[in-house]
């Protein structure tokens, strides 16, 4: 910070002995600001650019960078930032005489619109820059904003489908044909049915249910009438799409940052969703056992593997290749831009391949938990360099690559050893996706923190890290934000 910077101060205060009078109080005066319609302006600008930004997933800190760095280049200097996970409050200093002006907007709606999200990052970078007005930024803001997807629904759904096929042969199904046609049409036929529910409003807890009962009782009546072999990977498959929209990246990224209200909300929303499908699945394992028999009653969870392809050389490509199938298919449902959209395959890529490598029998024969956190930390790491050298948001990057690694076939082990074997095994299982869950969140906060000193120069290290950063401004304001 350069000596006028410190000299300018944050508060200024009047000399002791033109505040200090005998029985009085002591005044402090707060900054120049402008008027006061334009002070609501600025705080209703940051406001809606941080909603955008909460509802793609993006941490608190994140959110909390972005809105102090717009009402700070607008000549806001002392704003107080209050992010959780359902609402955002900025409050602006004004000094001991005038109270602050304070703004509050609540985030209701969490679609996730990557294109959106990009926009939104092009235009922060304007207003950093002292490219364009307020009301210039506000009025481009709502073009965002209300502007339709960049493509039709069915688009969606179509890779939704793609994204299920990619897991099963990612899980092991490349040789069986049946098993990505039958994820892929279980999903699409679950996407459909979703969208309608979420029109009438059902609570997402009653949609995931319905999703995870749908997927279970089509692959088991696909098992049964003899087209699949292992219908638990087209489970697992649809478990890992319908777990896919709720990230474990911001929730992981709030709490080592220390915003621990948001992070426990996020943490709350991930139970409660995961609840709804773990009624779901177990409720058609149940009904298909009452139903089919022993023909249901044969699949056995200690069975359950990884399908083997004719050599090591052809299972790495083939993971790597899914892989990167999956996270552009993810992509490709959030409504990614093209450049973000390939970013985001390669980043897949990248995941499954380090993931499979690590973990092949003869190799490094790592933990699973152990081998996704690294996997995920490479991809922060190259990530967070590429996305910023590219100008895309790190956040599509990272949430997509995630993606292959999700645990959806432990989930269902542990689903089925809890319900049909009525194990107790099931818990621990349960546990284990738990962790990995866990662990692919803070291997990508972990890389994008260690990808900070490449891509900011490593003379300015004690200016430059303030935390990882997946969003928002790259440099940080003025102020601290501790």
């Amino acid at each position: 910070m350069g000596i006028t910077q410190r000299a300018r101060g944050v508060l200024r205060r009047r000399d002791p002995e033109q505040t200090i009078v005998p029985g009085s109080r002591n005044v402090v005066f707060g900054p120049s600001l402008p008027d006061e319609s334009t002070v609501h302006l600025v705080l209703d600008l940051g406001l809606r650019i941080g909603e955008v930004q909460m509802a793609s997933g993006a941490g608190a800190s994140d959110v909390t960078a972005t809105i102090i760095g717009v009402v700070s280049a607008y000549g806001l200097p002392h704003c107080e930032v209050d992010v959780i996970y359902t609402s955002i409050t900025v409050s602006c200093y004004r000094g001991t005489e005038q109270p602050p002006i304070t703004s509050l907007r609540v985030v209701r709606n969490r679609s996730i619109d990557y294109t959106r999200l990009a926009d939104v990052e092009k235009l922060l970078r304007r207003i950093t820059a002292g490219e364009i007005s307020a009301s210039d930024a506000y009025a481009e803001l709502d073009r965002i904003t209300t502007a339709p997807h960049p493509f039709p629904r069915w688009v969606a759904t179509l890779a939704w489908a793609g994204m299920a096929a990619s897991l099963a042969v990612l899980l092991g199904g490349g040789e069986d044909p049946f098993l990505p046609l039958v994820a892929a049409g279980t999903t699409a036929l679950v996407d459909r049915i979703g969208r309608l529910l979420n029109k009438r409003a059902l609570p997402f807890f009653f949609q995931q249910a319905v999703g995870g009962a749908i997927a279970t009782s089509l692959a088991l009546g696909a098992y049964a009438a003899g087209m699949l072999h292992d219908p638990p990977l087209a489970i697992a498959a649809s478990i890992i799409v319908l777990l896919s929209g709720m990230t474990v990246v911001g929730s992981m990224q709030d709490a080592i940052t220390g915003y621990n209200v948001t992070a426990a909300g996020r943490m709350a929303e991930l139970a409660m969703m995961t609840a709804g499908l773990i009624a779901g699945v177990v409720l058609a394992l149940y009904v298909g056992l009452r139903i089919g028999g022993d023909n249901v009653a044969g699949l056995d969870a200690q069975s359950l593997g990884r399908a083997q392809v004719s050599t090591p050389a052809l299972l790495l490509s083939v993971q790597i290749l899914a892989g990167a199938s999956t996270s552009a298919c993810f992509a490709l449902a959030s409504y990614a831009p093209p450049r973000p959209l390939l970013i985001a395959g390669i980043g897949g890529g990248v995941a499954a391949g380090v993931h499979a490598t690590l973990i092949v029998p003869g190799g490094v024969e790592l933990n699973p938990v152990l081998a996704g956190a690294v996997a995920t930390t490479v991809v922060g790491f190259a990530g967070g360099i590429v996305a910023r050298r590219l100008e895309i948001p790190a956040l599509v990057v990272a949430v997509s690559a995630v993606s292959p690694l999700l645990p959806g076939l432990a989930t269902y082990r542990g689903l089925f050893e809890l319900s049909v074997l009525r194990s107790p095994t099931g818990v621990a299982t349960l546990m284990l996706a738990v962790a990995t869950g866990l662990a692919l969140g803070a291997g990508v906060v972990l890389g994008e923190y260690l990808a900070q000193p490449v891509r900011s120069r490593l003379g300015r290290l004690e200016r430059r890290i303030s935390g990882p950063r997946l969003s928002g401004p790259l440099r940080p304001s003025r102020r601290r934000l501790d």
